[in-house]
């Protein structure tokens, strides 16, 4: 592991530059000289005072100067930080890690759900030098083993509620002759208990390492920004994780794109709805200290859980996936409380129904779209409102909202292409071709996978593996996943439109579309569907109802009620539905 980044074995050195640009040497020849082209111009020099690496590291050292009385961090009604005191506590933090024996390039695991100590630990570990991997933690501890045996994290954090499956998972390492990780057990419950249940005498204790630690070590900023920050597993909706890598500059533009999109002014509240594991919070665990913000940290998100916070705290943003917003939309009445002031709310993921957007605002919250990938830490486009879409009817208005929209401002394009050819789509708004990205705030490559970066590098493009269309001015919008695309008697149907339709049946409380095999026409629709609470509704009716809303090929021949299995992110994960509707055979 080590050696992997010690050789700086990242983008460029993963392959070699031909194969990036395979067509164009223009590309290839400004990205050889880009380092050198500066010094044609007498008098110009690089030093350290025009000159240091960009890392979301400052974003905490700035903040506790400016804000360092403001609160950054609250749990529960007890535990509430300032940021002079986060500040302190990552410091302290990162020097005990250096005591452990962690150097340059390790890998410092996380297993645990949005508590304080993970906000602490997305600059504590990178203070070290060190690289954050934050695992998911719905893993079980068979995942877990080769997530770690792969990314060689020499120290796992792990929250005390999920202390058996970390075990197993390090059981299993032994049993491999692999050396296990050293375990800290992180004790934050949401009554700010410091109870100490069922630790291991070897194991270490996460307030004992901050109490113990040096409050003036010496930060260890990176060497470049190109070192690498953190690893990101991705969900494995569709194939075991992939590593992958950011880098510190990357997080740092990302960071501030994301909390450009979200529309934050200065000291924003933030409620963690959206998993820290996930794309580092999609970069928000690093935004909050660059604008003073708090975070208000949240072990469990549930309905009831997100109104009682955002009515103590004063929460002004949050985010979450759309089965997050759908679960709000569809909680029991008891559970919703009227909100004193607008809440944004930042989704993403599968592209939102316009009937749960239309919901969401009237329960007060200011829904925004964004859309990105693992890949591209996070948000990568966004729907930015225009003016004009005021005056149109509601629907029109909810229909615009679910695009995906444009780039942000710190990623040099986003196109639509034919994968093949490479060539662009027109913006015709039917033309589909795949979404691709190229810019700072795409990864650096997939951790030991030299293949599989390449492949994701094809062109000199990223290539997301979403289908969508570009429509006239310029707005994306997602028509399905490449390998969840129908294709039936040489229709291409998009399961995202039939979703939609599918959301829309008064009955329907979550859908999910894949393809059936099919003797006659290939494949047909299949639709999976959880109903609403108190509503008996047949597949037939479902059937008819699609196809007075849908052209009829689109329609599903197959309707099967039952819960719809997902990620801890809110991913639907069509491969398990996949698998039951392959298993169904044809229809006939």
């Amino acid at each position: 592991m080590n050696k992997f980044f010690k050789n700086s074995r990242l983008v460029i050195g993963i392959f070699n530059l031909s194969k990036i640009y395979p067509k164009d040497t223009k590309s290839t020849r400004q990205l050889c000289n880009l380092t050198d082209s500066w010094k044609s111009m007498d008098g110009l020099v690089k030093c350290s005072a025009n000159f240091e690496p960009l890392t979301p590291l400052s974003f905490l050292e700035r903040a506790a100067n400016v804000f360092r009385d403001r609160t950054s961090v609250v749990y529960g009604e007890k535990l509430k930080y300032n940021w002079e005191e986060t500040h302190n506590r990552c410091v302290k933090l990162a020097s005990s890690l250096v005591h452990l024996g962690i150097s340059h390039g390790d890998v410092v695991a996380t297993l645990a759900p949005n508590v304080p100590a993970m906000q602490e630990l997305h600059f504590a570990v990178p203070m070290a030098g060190a690289i954050l991997c934050t695992l998911n933690t719905r893993h079980d501890s068979a995942m877990l083993s080769i997530l770690l045996m792969h990314s060689e994290a020499k120290v796992i954090f792990v929250d005390q509620q999920l202390l058996e499956v970390a075990r197993g998972a390090l059981a299993l390492l032994i049993e491999k002759k692999q050396k296990p990780p050293l375990l800290v057990v992180i004790h934050q419950s949401d009554d700010d208990s410091s109870a100490i249940d069922n630790v291991n005498v070897r194991d270490h204790e996460y307030e004992s390492l901050v109490r113990s630690g040096e409050s003036d070590f010496s930060i260890r900023w990176p060497r470049t920004e190109f070192d690498p920050i953190s690893i990101n597993y991705t969900s494995g909706t569709t194939s075991r994780p992939k590593g992958v890598v950011y880098n510190h500059r990357g997080a740092y533009l990302n960071t501030i794109a994301t909390f450009l999109l979200h529309e934050m002014s200065m000291f924003p509240v933030y409620l963690w709805t959206v998993p820290m594991f996930h794309c580092n919070g999609w970069c928000m665990a690093w935004g909050l200290a660059a604008l003073g913000g708090t975070n208000v940290c949240l072990r469990n998100v549930s309905p009831k859980d997100i109104f009682e916070n955002i009515l103590l705290h004063k929460v002004t943003h949050m985010g979450g996936a759309p089965a997050v917003l759908n679960k709000i939309v569809n909680s029991p009445p008891c559970d919703l409380k009227p909100l004193a002031h607008k809440v944004s709310i930042m989704t993403g993921g599968s592209p939102p129904p316009p009937q749960v957007i239309s919901k969401m605002e009237k329960l007060g919250f200011s829904v925004n779209h964004l859309y990105g990938l693992t890949e591209t830490y996070g948000p990568g486009t966004y729907c930015l409102w225009k003016p004009d879409w005021d005056s149109l009817p509601p629907d029109k208005k909810f229909i615009l909202k679910a695009r995906q929209g444009v780039q942000h401002l710190c990623l040099k394009e986003v196109d639509i292409r034919d994968s093949t050819t490479m060539e662009k789509v027109p913006a015709d708004g039917k033309t589909i071709g795949e979404i691709m990205f190229r810019g700072n705030t795409v990864m650096s490559g997939y951790l030991k996978d030299t293949k599989a970066t390449e492949e994701a590098f094809k062109g000199g493009w990223f290539h997301s593996g979403d289908l969508a269309v570009k429509h006239p001015d310029g707005y994306i919008e997602v028509k399905d996943r490449l390998k969840d695309i129908i294709i039936s008697g040489g229709e291409n149907i998009s399961t995202v439109e039939v979703e939609r339709v599918l959301y829309s049946h008064p009955g329907v409380l979550e859908a999910a579309v894949v393809a059936r095999p099919d003797n006659h026409w290939g494949q047909t629709p299949c639709a999976f569907v959880k109903l609403k609470e108190g509503f008996s509704v047949g597949d037939q009716e479902i059937i008819n109802f699609c196809r007075d809303n849908l052209p009829h090929y689109m329609a599903p021949r197959t309707v099967i009620f039952d819960d719809i299995p997902k990620t801890s992110t809110g991913k639907i994960q069509k491969f398990i539905l996949r698998e039951k509707a392959n298993a169904l055979g044809s229809l006939f």
